[in-house]
C-alpha cells in the first residue's frame, strides 16, 4: 500500500502530540511502518503546532509535504485554514469547529477571519464538529481531542476495538474510560452523519 500521510494541526496546549502518538501505536498495531514527527511552532500555549504521522508497507522519512495529506486533523479553524495547502486533491480535512485566537488577534494586530468552514467547503471534502461542547457534555473538556481521533477513525482501516485498546494502553490510566467514551462519541457522530449523506 501507499504511505498513509496524516498531518495535526492545533495550538499548544490541545493534545496533538498525544493524538498523533494514538496514531502512531495503531498503525504499528496494524503491522505498518510508521514515522511520526513534531513540528512546534511558539511552543507556549497559544502557539501552532503541527505533527506528521505517516504509515505504509514501507515509510522512509517523516515529514508529509505540501499537497501529500491524506487527512488533516485540525483541532481548531484557523489552524485548518491555515494548513489546508497541505491536503492531497480528494483528501479530507476534519475539524474542531472552536476558535482559538492567536496573539495578533488577541492584541489587536490582526482580525480573525470569518466563514472559514465555508471557505474551505469550496475547495476540500470537510468534516467539522463542535468537539469541545461533546467533551463538555462529557465533563471534561481535554477530551475534545479524542472525540476528533473517533471522526477520523471512520476514515481509517483499523476496527474499533483496536482504537479503543490503543486509547487505554496510551492515556493516562485515571483518563482511560472518559477517553474511551469520547472516542466513541466521535466514531458515532461520524456514522451517523455518513448515513445522513454528504456532498
Amino acid at each position: 500500500m501507499n504511505a498513509v500521510n496524516i498531518m495535526i494541526v492545533g495550538v499548544g496546549g490541545q493534545g496533538t502530540l498525544l493524538t498523533s502518538r494514538v496514531l502512531g501505536k495503531i498503525a504499528l498495531t496494524g503491522g505498518y511502518d510508521v514515522k511520526l514527527s513534531e513540528v512546534h511552532g511558539m511552543a507556549q500555549r497559544g502557539g501552532s503546532v503541527v505533527t506528521f504521522v505517516r504509515y505504509g508497507e514501507n515509510v522512509a522519512e517523516p515529514i508529509v509535504e505540501e499537497g501529500q495529506a491524506d487527512i488533516l486533523i485540525a483541532f481548531e479553524r484557523l489552524e485548518a485554514l491555515r494548513y489546508a495547502h497541505f491536503l492531497k486533491p480528494g483528501g479530507t480535512i476534519i475539524v474542531n469547529d472552536t476558535r482559538i485566537d492567536p496573539m495578533p488577534v488577541v492584541i489587536g494586530a490582526a482580525e480573525y477571519p470569518e466563514g472559514i468552514l465555508e471557505t474551505l467547503r469550496k475547495s476540500y471534502r470537510v468534516l467539522s464538529i463542535d468537539a469541545s461542547a461533546e467533551a463538555m457534555k462529557l465533563g471534561n473538556i481535554r477530551v475534545f481531542n479524542t472525540i476528533i481521533l473517533g471522526v477520523a477513525a471512520q476514515h481509517m482501516k483499523f476496527s474499533k476495538e483496536e482504537w479503543l485498546q490503543v486509547i487505554a494502553e496510551t492515556v493516562p490510566p485515571k483518563t482511560i474510560a472518559i477517553n474511551q467514551t469520547a472516542f466513541l462519541t466521535g466514531f458515532e457522530y461520524q456514522r451517523t452523519n455518513d448515513s445522513e449523506g454528504q456532498e
